[in-house]
């Protein structure tokens, strides 16, 4: 599979909640707790099975941190990029907002 470059991983529809990097692309969600935050991590769980693409997860009290990156190729692909948009809807359903990542 091809890498593609931050530029082309911003382009991709429904992404904007990512920061695209070197170190793959990071998506960090406001839960305000840690139940809430568990309801995120299953929907991610469900999302990366369905997709046979595996994020790292950190589930603090009140927020969840998720990184994409395709090891196999190296960096990006647009299975990250497919995948980022998928949780972001993901969280919206649960009305979670997206925080700045620093």
């Amino acid at each position: 599979m091809d890498t593609i470059t931050s530029e082309e991983f911003r382009a991709h529809p429904g992404v904007d909640d990512w920061a695209p990097g070197e170190a793959g692309a990071v998506g960090q969600f406001r839960t305000g707790n840690f139940a809430t935050g568990t309801q995120l991590f299953a929907a991610i769980a469900e999302l990366a099975e369905e997709a046979d693409h595996h994020p790292d997860v950190d589930i603090r009290y009140a927020s969840v941190r998720v990184t994409l990156m395709t090891h196999s190729a190296g960096g990006l692909t647009v299975k990250d990029a497919a995948l980022a948009a998928r949780i972001s809807d993901a969280a919206r359903e649960l009305d979670i907002p997206a925080e700045r990542v620093t």
